[in-house]
């Protein structure tokens, strides 16, 4: 099959297109409405707040609640080991990409570069694509980056020293609590009390055999994730000056880096783990850590920057760039992954 071939048949399947064209028409959409001032200042925050407290902890525990699979796990434990195993790599090398500037850009261009906005740009797109296979492996491989986030990237943007307050900030965030909380449900479905439901014997935990009028809501909290992360980009867009973004080469440089040559040492690094045979990871798992690093500037780290008075003119135009160039790549990186798979590579 040609490269001709794949591209037609990455851009007729159905699911592919309408996500894609879904994340630009919904963030089109957001932009508009904040551009022409039909949304405040304050929407995209709301949206924001509704989104992180609500709706992507809702989507994080749903996706457990599944009959367990062999396979499912040994992919899960591999996506926790390399979610970490990148992020530890990234932090030593994203510092020699900016080695031309002074120490405090360079730090800052370095923290940037690593952590994406994985939970608000990439998830939904991962879980409209991969349903709930990918979005368990999502919200694995984002133990790692969450780790680091609120630990080495507060300290490096802050100058202070690691504190209880951000260990507190790890593992109270709510996403957080409800991965682990449906990690533990899902791994833990063989061995926790059983409960017959008609024909069927489940644990008491799978609360969508048990408890559907529970499960049902969290579902209706979970689909909004995707749209309202979408609408809340579109608006984040509309603050900042697009002519002068576009001015700075170092912002395409960061960019490029960001969006093109981070996912690219992710990708290298996963083929190494199966060409040795540490960890063969099938082609959801490639794509969830591939999507994952290849999203713009995360919106923690461009609030570490305002906070701590770090580069903040530079960060927000390597948010707005990145976000562009991230929803114009994504389609190509999909194409890539496509192109994987059928040269049988994962």
């Amino acid at each position: 099959m040609t490269f001709y071939d794949t591209l037609i048949r990455t851009f007729t399947n159905d699911t592919v297109v309408g996500t894609i064209s879904s994340t630009l028409i919904v963030i089109g959409l957001g932009y508009i409405a904040r551009y022409r001032q039909i949304l405040d200042a304050n929407t995209s925050k709301i949206i924001s707040q509704v989104v992180m407290k609500l709706a992507l902890p809702a989507l994080a525990l749903t996706a457990f609640i599944k009959p367990i699979q062999t396979e499912a796990i040994k992919q899960s434990l591999g996506m926790l080991i390399w979610g970490i195993a990148i992020y530890m790599i990234l932090i030593f090398l994203t510092p020699v990409f900016y080695l031309r500037y002074p120490k405090d850009r360079r730090t800052s261009l370095s923290v940037l570069s690593i952590f994406g906005s994985t939970t608000f740009f990439a998830i939904p797109i991962i879980s409209a694509i991969y349903g709930d296979e990918g979005t368990i492996y999502a919200n694995i491989f984002n133990i790692g980056y969450r780790m680091f986030l609120y630990t080495w990237a507060y300290v490096a943007m802050s100058g202070l020293q690691f504190t209880k307050k951000n260990l507190k900030e790890v593992f109270g965030n709510l996403i957080v609590v409800a991965t682990f909380l449906g990690l533990f449900t899902w791994l833990g479905q063989d061995f926790l009390p059983q409960v017959k439901v008609g024909a069927e014997q489940v644990s008491f935990l799978r609360i969508d055999v048990t408890a559907p009028w529970l499960y049902q809501p969290l579902k209706y909290l979970s689909s909004l994730s995707t749209p309202l992360s979408w609408l809340a980009i579109g608006c984040q867009l509309a603050e900042v000056d697009f002519k002068e973004a576009l001015k700075h080469k170092l912002i395409w440089y960061y960019s490029f880096i960001k969006i093109i040559l981070v996912p690219i040492i992710n990708m290298v690094g996963v083929f190494l783990l199966k060409l040795f045979g540490l960890f063969d990871f099938n082609l959801v798992a490639l794509a969830v850590t591939v999507i994952m690093m290849a999203t713009p500037t995360s919106t923690v780290t461009a609030t570490y920057s305002i906070n701590f008075d770090r580069e903040t003119q530079l960060t927000a135009e390597a948010s707005l760039l990145s976000t562009i160039i991230a929803i114009c790549t994504l389609p190509l990186w999909i194409l890539v992954l496509q192109e994987l798979a059928l040269l049988h590579l994962f």
